[in-house]
């Protein structure tokens, strides 16, 4: 799906659901980037605030492609700043806080996601906002919250670092190898996003029934440990790994061409899965009556068992046969693979951005939340640093050429 098509056939006139809520942001990265977007792609207006030179920092990310003035938009950049307004303003500087202070009270969220601590410091904290709009819904993302009690409150965070808190990494870890950093991209950034989308949801509802706004304040090595639940859970439970878990098969296999995923952590299912994979003796071996003892010789029985079967079959022919009769089972694909794969399409989960250096069109996740009264695009593209600067100050707070002219002068916009 190209950047600006429709995917589906709602009518556009159906107001979206977040249409009329306006988001004043001053975020970096990902994890509240990734939250605004999907607000954006909901209906709500966006305004992104950022440094007037250096911008996000996810505009320094790698990979990266240039923007019209030739400086590099980083792929972090890319992924998480559709449909939004561009505002380059310093807010080291005074008259950048007052700006600030004085836009916030044109809009219902205000968020930011500096580290704890930093947006007070700087003047645009929850109780300076307050004092301007005190009706606002106030969002801060931050590694750790901005609980003082927190012995981690001044740690800067990104999603790998949350992550390995979280006891996911030594968890998975197999004997004999180091832990395994950042396996699945930005786990502490979209949870920490998500929980921020549902925290900002509920608090208009509540000033809805009150009157009343609020601060949410989102910690994301908090948002991981809930997504990442087994590892408390299996704890308090006499089980602190994976390895002696004795919850069943959660592995990779090795087909003719290709690898492909198996969950078997039901008896039924390893009994359906024996006799597919023509290991039918295993259902009278009584080291296979437990899940433990399924654990205990996979390397040695198991796995070459299941491999020697799916040896002569690609992995999509071997997932056929196994999720043709109800095993959960999936391909491991290859980035390729997932970028043509058939699902992705009829969902349209990819974006075709055009690439700024005439290369191929770089690919973005499309809006995974589908809504059957709610037309889903078109998107607009990320926006060039300051691109809007002019124009929201004007619109906004009534400055006039002069004015914004001075302050460009004085560095304080860009």
């Amino acid at each position: 799906m190209r950047l600006g098509d429709v995917a589906n056939p709602q009518d556009p006139a159906e107001p979206r659901p977040l249409a009329g809520i306006r988001i004043l942001a001053a975020e970096q990265m990902a994890a509240l980037p990734f939250a605004t977007q999907l607000l954006a792609r909901l209906g709500a207006e966006v305004v992104k605030v950022e440094h007037p030179t250096m911008g996000d920092s996810g505009r320094g990310s790698v990979p990266a492609m240039p923007d019209p003035d030739g400086r590099p938009i980083g792929a972090t950049f890319l992924r998480n700043n559709l449909n939004k307004r561009s505002v380059a303003l310093d807010l080291k500087a005074p008259e950048g806080v007052e700006l600030f202070l004085d836009l916030a009270g044109r809009f219902d969220i205000v968020c930011e996601n500096f580290k704890a601590g930093t947006a007070d410091r700087l003047g645009i904290g929850y109780e300076a906002v307050t004092a301007r709009h005190p009706e606002v819904v106030y969002l801060s993302v931050s590694g750790f919250g901005n609980d003082p009690a927190s012995p981690y409150i001044h740690r800067a965070a990104y999603a790998a670092v949350v992550e390995g808190m979280s006891g996911i990494y030594e968890y998975k870890r197999r004997p004999g190898r180091r832990p395994m950093a950042n396996p699945v991209g930005a786990l502490g950034d979209i949870s920490s996003a998500l929980f921020g989308v549902i925290g900002i949801l509920a608090a208009l509802r509540h000033r809805d029934m009150t009157g009343h706004g609020q601060y949410i304040d989102i910690a994301m090595l908090d948002a991981t440990m809930a997504m990442t639940d087994i590892v408390s859970n299996f704890y308090s439970m006499g089980i602190p790994d994976e390895a002696s878990s004795g919850v069943g098969i959660v592995e990779t296999f090795e087909a003719g061409t290709g690898n492909f995923v198996l969950q078997i952590v039901r008896e039924h299912h390893f009994e359906k899965v024996a006799e597919l994979t023509d290991n039918a003796e295993w259902l009278s071996d009584e080291r296979f009556a437990t899940r433990a003892g399924w654990q205990d010789h996979f390397d040695s029985i198991i796995r070459p068992g299941v491999e020697r079967w799916a040896a002569d079959k690609t992995n999509r022919e071997a997932v056929a046969i196994l999720a043709g009769e109800g095993i959960a089972a999936g391909e491991s694909n290859s980035s390729q693979e997932i970028v043509e794969d058939e699902h992705v399409a009829v969902r349209n989960m990819l974006l075709e951005l055009p690439h700024t250096g005439g290369g191929e069109p770089v690919l973005v996740p499309g809006n995974p939340v589908k809504m059957s009264r709610t037309q889903e695009g078109p998107e607009t593209r990320i926006p060039w640093l300051g691109e809007h600067t002019d124009e929201v100050l004007s619109a906004e707070l009534g400055l006039h050429e002069s004015r914004l002219a001075s302050l460009r002068d004085a560095g304080v916009i860009a």
